[in-house]
């Protein structure tokens, strides 16, 4: 500890390093939903929050796991599965236009956090990112997974993709 008393301790949750208040402000005073896309080895997490004082009140909330009561037989910790989140997302939500909140963590172009962000605006849902960004189509489709594997996972990408578009419609 610091012997003045201009020493000023961090929020518990900067020090642990889970929010970044600076961006989450700038993201907040846009008073715009927030498109928010969490990935972890298993899952992708997707939800659109708005801020309320008392705490984000949360729409749409989807993960990858819930993917299996549309019919998807695969992984749900990769590519396909995070673009079908977020269409999944996209389809369940009552807005038109978000911002994408990217959190504390690295992203990479044409990533799984991506993928999300395509599937929602596949699915009507307008979130800012740039066309570089996303990952090629083979790939959302899990054609470099069927190369690798040889399972069926673009035709039950495409049957899943059918199975919430006509449930959420």
């Amino acid at each position: 500890m610091a012997d003045t008393s201009n020493y000023k301790v961090p929020h518990k949750r900067r020090r642990e390093q889970k929010t970044d208040y600076q961006q989450r402000e700038k993201l907040v005073k846009s008073g715009k939903p927030r498109a928010v896309i969490r990935t972890s080895n298993k899952h992708t997490k997707a939800h659109l929050s708005h801020f309320n004082r008392e705490g984000d009140k949360n729409e749409a909330q989807t993960t990858s796991k819930d993917l299996e009561n549309y019919g998807w037989e695969h992984n749900t910790g990769n590519l396909p599965a995070a673009y079908l989140t977020g269409y999944l997302t996209g389809m369940k939500a009552d807005i038109d236009k978000a911002i994408l909140d990217l959190g504390l963590r690295e992203k990479k172009a044409g990533g799984r956090v991506f993928a999300a962000v395509k599937g929602m605006n596949d699915a009507g849902l307008e979130v800012p990112a740039g066309e570089k960004t996303f990952p090629e189509e083979g790939r959302i489709k899990g054609k470099h997974i069927k190369e690798i594997k040889d399972s069926d996972i673009v035709e039950n990408f495409e049957e899943t993709k059918e199975q919430i578009t006509g449930d959420l419609e």
